[in-house]
């Protein structure tokens, strides 16, 4: 054992997991930070950088099924399900289904408004503190839409979404043309999102935060995390353990296996999504453009014009299929006339996706000075500070100021 006890263990380094350790740092916590690899890449490094805060619908919708089994025709599609990982994942897709009945669809959606529309009051602080404000860009988002048909399709969640707070206004085609001439002319529709914004570095972002929680007196302990052993300790793979008085689960697609390790059970996948970064691209695109029929996005970020999206479920040990990155780069070029792809990168990552597309926070059912943050799927880096936020009000015996039941481990 270690000769010192913390009084917090965040396990993760990923951009939630930094986040609790800032937030609990900022209250006066003793924070330990257990990582694999605390320079290597993650989630957290290669998302599409949005501040996604209009997101506050599931993924799972009526008719997404049909539209699954659609998408799994195409072998480069915005779908893919690794066939030997299927039986594994399969409690995890009746899951997902059940999520689109409609009373769960709509308490689900309101469980995301009721994160989402607090992000800027926990996000901006947080980017202050860390020197990152001058990479934040609200520019707002711009959604397109090829057919009158996609477009009529998503009116009634756009009505929706409105209802739950999401500012949005519709585009004609030339308004659409006005908005990003970049654009290949082909779009009938657009929806901008005026509380959208982006960062210019995603990467940059994780930096900037482990530097500040170093400086803050954070101890960094390198190791694989493999189990919690109660009621206050995290046995490595080394063999070591780490102790402290309350444990943070916060190993995004990885904290399954923890959770399990106390008895909790939890539906979790890695929906490992693809980019193309182009340092060259040579196009003016003011904001992120989400791409609604084809389901990826183009992102103008600060190291390059990102491409990303795919929705790929092989489990956390498949090697990568970068034709998933090639296929989202040749729709970047259909859609982006004239882009320069010289140089570009790809990149694979694991989403930590739960079935309803709610994240886990709060404390577990079975081991209290346990205290879960993972689950996020798309939102991590939207709803990083307000995870923290949650999580420290949990570590410092404060009523939560969102409730937490709808996010709980005990649901599954």
């Amino acid at each position: 054992m270690n000769e010192e006890t913390h009084d917090v263990v965040v396990v993760g380094a990923g951009v939630i997991g930094l986040a609790c350790a800032w937030a609990a740092l900022r209250d006066g916590a003793r924070v330990t930070l257990v990582e694999r690899d605390f320079e290597g890449d993650r989630a957290s490094h290669g998302n599409a950088g949005g501040i996604a805060v209009s997101e506050s619908t599931p993924i799972a919708v009526h008719g997404m099924v049909s539209k699954a089994l659609k998408w799994l025709m195409d072998p480069l599609g915005p779908l893919a399900v690794d066939w030997k990982h299927l039986p594994k994942a399969l409690p995890w897709f009746m899951a997902f289904r059940r999520a689109a009945e409609p009373e769960r669809y709509q308490a689900v959606s309101h469980a995301l408004a009721l994160l989402n529309n607090r992000v800027y009051d926990d996000l901006l602080p947080m980017f202050d503190d860390i020197g990152a404000t001058s990479m934040h860009y609200r520019r707002g988002a711009l959604t397109v839409y090829e057919t009158d048909e996609a477009f009529a399709a998503d009116q009634d969640e756009w009505a929706f979404k409105r209802e739950l707070g999401v500012r949005w206004h519709a585009l004609n085609a030339q308004q659409v043309r006005e908005c990003e001439p970049a654009l290949a002319p082909v779009f009938r529709h657009g929806v901008f999102l005026d509380d959208w914004s982006h960062i210019g570095d995603p990467r940059r972002i994780v930096t900037l935060l482990r530097e500040r929680v170093r400086a803050l007196g954070a101890r960094f302990v390198t190791g694989v995390a493999r189990a919690i052993e109660a009621p206050g300790s995290v046995a490595l793979a080394d063999g070591t353990r780490v102790s402290g008085r309350r444990i943070v689960v916060a190993a995004g697609a990885w904290s399954e296996a923890l959770a399990r390790s106390i008895g909790d059970r939890v539906l979790l996948e890695s929906e490992r999504g693809y980019n193309a970064t182009l340092p060259r691209h040579g196009i003016a695109l003011n904001r992120e453009v989400i791409f609604a029929e084809r389901k990826f996005v183009a992102t103008p970020l600060d190291v390059g014009m990102r491409i990303g999206g795919a929705a790929e479920f092989a489990g956390l040990d498949a090697p990568p299929n970068y034709q998933r990155s090639d296929a989202l780069l040749t729709l970047g070029k259909r859609f982006l006339p004239g882009i320069d792809d010289t140089g570009a990168a790809r990149w694979m990552g694991h989403r930590p996706a739960t079935p309803d597309s709610l994240p886990v926070i709060g404390a577990s059912p079975r081991v209290p000075s346990v205290v879960y943050a993972f689950g996020h799927g798309h939102l991590g880096l939207t709803q990083s500070a307000t995870t923290a936020a949650l999580v420290a009000d949990v570590l410092a015996g404060r009523t939560p100021r969102v409730p937490l039941a709808p996010y709980s481990i005990a649901r599954f």
